[in-house]
């Protein structure tokens, strides 16, 4: 192994260490391996902008600057409000409801932005049925893991896969979007063992929701009906960008900029509520792989997992899965499929057919992440909104609900993948 290699591969794990352990923050940790493997000459300055997968950046800027401007119409208040409703404010109904509003809008949107938009409308809701928010708090962030799995643009690893792969909409949602309804049943039947026959609430309380006044939570009407036509639009466009002769990325900043510009919302705002650090994170992190991509590091791992497998596809598939779906639970998603990416792409070059591989990783990726509460992005955010309102949920708490659930939607993706690509 040359010294170029040992430098990379140290940087890489070095920078993958501080992400883990949380002591430094993910976005220093990934600027400051990426200057390292500068300094080093390992990469030059036109490397890394060539390392960088610029479609996912777009992608994810276009969309958060979208759904920024939307969410000043109050539209995500008015969902909550009229879905408690129409389930007669009963408790169980409530949480089959959510479940189903959060997979759908993370589908959409991405899964940390729609945690932030339901989980304090969850917490009012709760509040005035006088019951106790965790077990919808915990549906929730199930939910938002499993509904970012069925997209394109649900999850980043996906808009990742996507890119790299050259998959879109319609390919994921014939794909990971399909195994995700079966998800989605089986974990509504384990909700309702677990949850459903626990939760009672008084005639009083409901009768409290059924009062609520859902047009009141519209800040906008004019941005609300706005907002709908543009989302209608912009889903067709990535239903329709193989015909249209568009990419997905520039659809995403082409929403953003129709937003901008009929919103009438103050621009500055708007473009600093943009999770800048998350997008530095991504651009750090697709120059560190990049280095132990260009040393050749990827390419004797790939060359390895062929060894192993035989260079059998469903073998390959399912270990692929598994291992994805394990470590996802337990370690963020995004830098392990920033690495697996360029690994399956080497399996290609070797002439494998690796288009179940790339539904394996998308499906044990996002899902892993429902395993543990650090598991993924929108986990932490949610289960910190409901700390800071007074209902904290801990490690071992969660674990015992969300591994085996994590379990059994892997388990259900390895019977859909099998019976799909077998």
């Amino acid at each position: 192994m040359s010294l170029q290699q040992i430098i990379a591969i140290v940087i890489f794990l070095c920078t993958v260490s501080a992400i883990i352990t949380g002591k430094i923050h993910n976005t220093v940790a990934a600027i400051t391996g990426a200057v390292l493997l500068v300094l080093t000459r390992i990469l030059t300055i036109e490397d890394c902008v060539e390392a960088v997968d610029v479609d996912t950046i777009c992608i994810l800027v276009g969309m958060m600057l979208t759904v920024a401007v939307i969410k000043n119409s109050g539209i995500f208040e008015y969902i909550a409000i009229k879905a408690a409703k129409l389930a007669k404010g009963r408790p169980w109904p409530i949480m089959v409801t959510f479940i189903i509003i959060t997979a759908l809008l993370s589908g959409m949107l991405d899964n940390v932005t729609t945690v932030l938009l339901v989980g304090p409308m969850t917490l009012a809701i709760t509040n005035i049925l006088k019951v106790d928010p965790v077990p919808y708090i915990i549906s929730q962030i199930m939910a938002s893991n499993i509904g970012g799995t069925a997209t394109l643009i649900g999850d980043p690893p996906n808009i990742m896969i996507g890119s790299a792969a050259n998959l879109g909409f319609v390919d994921f949602i014939l794909n990971t979007g399909f195994a995700i309804v079966f998800v989605v049943i089986a974990v509504l039947i384990c909700f309702y063992f677990i949850y459903g026959k626990k939760l009672f609430v008084t005639n009083e309380a409901i009768e409290k929701i059924m009062k609520l006044d859902e047009k009141k939570a519209i800040k906008n009407r004019r941005l609300m009906h706005e907002s709908i036509i543009v989302v209608i639009i912009v889903a067709a466009c990535f239903v329709f960008h193989d015909q249209l002769g568009v990419e997905s990325a520039t659809i995403a900043i082409a929403a953003a900029c129709v937003m901008l510009l009929i919103g009438k919302q103050d621009p500055e705002e708007i473009i600093l509520s943009v999770e800048w650090p998350t997008i530095l994170f991504f651009i750090g992190l697709f120059i560190v792989v990049g280095g132990i991509k260009k040393v050749g590091i990827i390419t004797m791992l790939a060359n390895g997992l062929i060894a192993v497998t035989g260079g059998n596809v469903m073998l390959t598939m399912l270990i692929i899965l598994w291992v994805s779906a394990i470590v996802s639970s337990f370690l963020d998603n995004i830098p392990f499929v920033a690495t697996l990416i360029p690994l399956i792409l080497s399996m290609q070059s070797h002439g494998m057919d690796v288009t179940p591989i790339w539904w394996a990783l998308s499906l044990g990726a996002c899902l892993g992440g429902n395993g543990t509460l650090i598991g993924a992005s929108a986990n932490v955010v949610l289960s910190g909104i409901s700390k800071n309102n007074g209902h904290p949920i801990t490690f071992g708490q969660y674990f015992k609900i969300g591994f085996p659930m994590m379990i059994l939607s892997i388990a259900v993706c390895t019977v859909f993948l099998l019976i799909r690509f077998a």
